[in-house]
């Protein structure tokens, strides 16, 4: 009985314990629900404002467009341009950390959900675990397309290959929309890449086994290989080199690597700029042996000219985008060796 009563009177302590801790649990929701009601109220101000400022403006702007200006006030309204580029920059970083509606693609796939990150911790450890992502899959469909191309021949093989690109591709256009979302400045060519490869990896996927598909299979192999073993040089050059910038301060918090040669990217590291062409080359070959087949007797699949036009689109865009990114890194170097 003895016995008995001490546990009752241990639990009953436990109790007494766990209810205290309770009441304090109570209490630090409540004030965290009247701080979640009172963020919710300060974004709708913030995101209110900006679009009152933004606004006002742009009819500045436009009035300064149609005055025309006499020659002593040139000076003033050039300053007040420079001024309002300023501010629209500052309004840019303040919309990272603001809820945003969802663009028309993240609409479609995840809905109204909200995908603004509130912290700048929170921004970085996904924008770094989004590299890590890119990073892993490069390696795996490196390791893959070895295996496919220099030791297993089965169509089976080859439909797991291309579907993990399909999915590796899908799922970059759905993370990279939401590093947008959060102050990424990743846009143009390098976000429409990523769609147009997604298709075409899906259009390989479904190529019937038969002649057409054998005589392209070991190109496209080899192709896969090169382009995995280029974008892992990338992604271990670009990463080291943004982690430099960033300590540095000269690039946003939420810049991330992409398939492509930017000018804020790989300072003394140009040679790796062969590698680049001779990929966006080689997807011309690939485009024109592919319109080649199309004039075979025996070509009856529709997925041959497909392909052969989504790597003519992947050629022009990253071909002439790389040229334009280098041309303006190159004239942005010779204006500061004049300005020296």
């Amino acid at each position: 009985s003895d016995k008995m009563s001490k546990n009752v009177a241990e639990v009953l302590e436990e109790w007494k314990y766990l209810e205290n801790e309770f009441q304090q649990l109570q209490e630090t929701h409540r004030i965290y629900l009247q701080k979640l009601d009172e963020i919710s109220k300060l974004q709708q101000s913030c995101s209110s404002s900006i679009s009152r400022q933004q606004k006002r403006l742009d009819d500045i702007s436009y009035s300064m467009k149609n005055k025309g200006p006499s020659e002593e006030d040139t000076k003033v309204l050039d300053e007040i341009k420079e001024k309002i580029k300023t501010r629209q920059n500052t309004f840019f970083g303040m919309k990272a950390f603001l809820p945003k509606k969802n663009g028309l693609y993240l609409g479609m796939v995840l809905g109204n959900v909200n995908v603004t990150l509130l912290s700048k911790q929170a921004k970085f450890a996904y924008k770094d675990e989004y590299e890590k992502f890119k990073l892993c899959l490069t390696i795996i469909l490196l390791l893959l397309s070895f295996i496919c191309y220099f030791f297993v021949n089965y169509r089976f093989l080859d439909a797991i290959l291309n579907f993990l690109l399909l999915w590796y591709y899908c799922t970059l256009t759905i993370r990279e929309s939401i590093l947008i979302s959060n102050g990424s400045r990743i846009k143009g060519w390098w976000v429409f890449h990523h769609y147009i490869s997604a298709f075409l990896t899906g259009v390989m996927l479904t190529w019937p086994e038969g002649n057409m598909y054998k005589i392209f299979r070991n190109q496209f192999l080899a192709y896969s290989l090169y382009q995995s073993f280029v974008q892992c040089l990338q992604c271990y050059y670009q990463s080291g080199c943004l982690y430099r910038l960033r300590a540095l301060g000269e690039r946003h918090n939420m810049d991330l690597t992409v398939e492509g040669f930017q000018s804020w990217m790989w300072k003394g590291l140009t040679f790796l700029l062969p590698f680049l062409f001779f990929g966006h080359f080689w997807q011309l070959f690939n485009s024109l042996s592919l319109f080649r087949m199309t004039q075979l007797p025996d070509c009856k699949e529709w997925q041959v000219s497909t392909c052969g036009l989504c790597f003519l689109i992947l050629f022009m865009g990253n071909f002439f985008t790389t040229l334009a990114v280098v041309h303006q890194k190159q004239k942005s170097r010779n204006q500061k060796t004049k300005g020296l």
